[in-house]
């Protein structure tokens, strides 16, 4: 089971793994409703690495994505624990801006990962699918990668069968 650190904190722990050789798997998102989806990119996530840190939304960052009205459904200190729980995540962050840029430059991981609806070629940082941090990661030797999504699962979608 993972934990959730201040950046600081997640910065010492990140260092201390790769000094002992581990690589170091970073992804994030907002996580607001855990479904099948999320924890099946999440154990895919890990097996990219030694350990994965997963950068999570902070409610404010929540609303400025303009994903619906009422989100997060979930608080972040939720949200956290919830990923904390997952034996795939092994250190939680939550990150204040709009996107994970600073959080990644600090922590410098070894793979940055994101779920196939983004492009791990792409450099245009206007279009959608491009994968922020990932010319930083290039930049230190680092991979970037997608993974796959999950067919019928998604927050969006677990929102319209209840009718939000």
């Amino acid at each position: 089971m993972g934990s959730a650190r201040s950046l600081e904190e997640a910065s010492k722990q990140v260092a201390n793994w790769r000094a002992n050789g581990e690589k170091v798997v970073f992804t994030n998102g907002v996580f607001d409703i855990l479904h099948v989806g999320h924890v099946t990119y999440l154990l895919a996530a890990k097996e990219l690495g030694s350990r994965l840190v997963v950068g999570v939304n902070a409610d404010e960052s929540v609303r400025r994505l303009n994903k619906a009205p009422n989100r997060p459904i979930n608080p972040q200190h939720a949200r956290m624990i919830l990923l904390e729980a997952l034996v795939p995540v092994d250190l939680t962050v939550v990150f204040e801006e709009d996107t994970p840029l600073e959080l990644i430059k600090v922590l410098k991981p070894d793979v940055l990962v994101k779920g196939g609806d983004y492009n791990p070629d792409c450099t245009d940082v206007n279009d959608p699918t491009y994968m922020v941090g990932s010319k930083e990661v290039k930049t230190w030797g680092g991979e970037v990668t997608s993974i796959p999504l999950v067919e019928g699962y998604s927050t969006t979608a677990i929102l319209k069968k209840l009718g939000k």
